[in-house]
């Protein structure tokens, strides 16, 4: 976890009970970036034994929904968690392996790049996913 972190402390800066749940998929989540449910879930009931997945979606939902942790859903792949939020950063994803990686704004302040047409939207962010070969799947790995 990065140094300053504190799950209890952002839970209560949102509104929401504290919960040993909620600490331990924000620490979860913390800890391994752009994990999916299932990896968020292990690692939760490593910390605190038996705990549902349902028990861990409904957190991993709520937190998303007060701005504590972003959902990215690059193609292919499950639904992923990464903490940092509302930085406006993008993701490498590897075509082989999965792995993915932030990277900052390709371009300045949100929302980085500008449609050709807005069709009358306020646009207020744009998600970029890079796709490529990490260094281990790449061609020079063979």
């Amino acid at each position: 976890m990065h140094s300053g972190y504190d799950a209890r402390e952002r839970l209560r800066a949102v509104g929401l009970r504290v919960t040993a749940p909620r600490v331990a998929v924000l620490d979860a989540v913390a800890l391994a970036s752009h994990s999916d449910t299932d990896g968020v879930a292990a690692k939760v009931r490593e910390t605190l034994g038996s705990v549902s997945t349902q028990a861990v979606y409904d957190v991993l939902k709520a937190c998303v929904g007060a701005g504590l942790l972003r959902r990215i859903e690059p193609a292919g792949s499950p639904a992923l968690y990464e903490a940092r939020t509302g930085d406006n950063h993008h993701h490498l994803v590897c075509r082989k392996c999965g792995t993915v990686v932030d990277i900052d704004c390709v371009a300045g302040a949100a929302p980085c790049l500008e449609p050709d047409r807005a069709h009358g939207f306020t646009i207020d962010e744009a998600e970029v996913v890079f796709w490529g070969l990490c260094p281990e799947c790449g061609p020079q790995s063979s």
